[in-house]
């Protein structure tokens, strides 16, 4: 009868048993796992980003951004883009122009405003205190926004030399040519189709 009894209560507990025993031996080989990968981890050194490979281009981005950057238009001097130098200085004489204009309307109102509250006779007797306002504000608006378009200006230089020297590699030949043909196609003894055909050449 015990053995009967032990029996029974051996075979109710094997698989708990069995099921704890493959537990514990799965979290030993988990972490021996983990701990492997993080050894490989350690190991392998860092892959650092490769850098730019410039020498099968005919022109250096990075040398034309540093020259524009130092002296707007060097860049598209260098990138044989000579005709745009105009264009730049045009728009930096220009923009700078506007600056100085907006700036010295900005500092007479400034000045009439500052009289207006001191009691002072003003350059502007049909404005009261809330027109001279406005016109401080407009005035110092404009040329702020001048400053932001002189740096806009400054900054597309810088791209437009970068974008240049990389495209310098980029083959532009006379062997190019985009045609426009008429086209006619039959399909069968009553079923003809007329239209304007699109010819790349290169």
């Amino acid at each position: 009868m015990k053995f009967l009894f032990y029996h029974r209560l051996f075979q109710s507990k094997t698989p708990l048993i069995l099921v704890g025993f493959l537990l514990f031996c799965f979290s030993l080989s988990s972490v021996s796992f983990a701990q492997e990968i993080e050894v490989e981890a350690t190991e392998q050194p860092r892959s650092s980003k490769p850098e730019p490979d410039y020498s099968l281009l005919p022109k250096n981005p990075k040398k034309a951004t540093i020259l524009s950057a130092i002296l707007p238009g060097a860049g598209q001097v260098y990138n044989g883009k000579s005709w745009k130098v105009p264009l730049i200085y045009g728009g930096l004489i220009t923009d700078i122009y506007f600056i100085n204009f907006n700036n010295r309307r900005y500092q007479i109102f400034k000045q009439a405003l500052s009289d207006f509250d001191d009691e002072l006779p003003t350059d502007f007797p049909s404005l009261n205190r809330d027109g001279l306002v406005r016109n401080v504000n407009y005035w110092r608006k404009n040329r702020d926004l001048c400053y932001l378009l002189l740096v806009g200006i400054y900054a597309l230089n810088l791209i437009d030399a970068n974008v240049d020297a990389h495209l310098s590699g980029f083959d532009v030949s006379d062997d190019i040519a985009l045609k426009f043909e008429p086209h006619y196609e039959r399909f069968s003894s009553n079923n003809n189709s007329v239209g304007l055909s699109v010819k790349l050449n290169f």
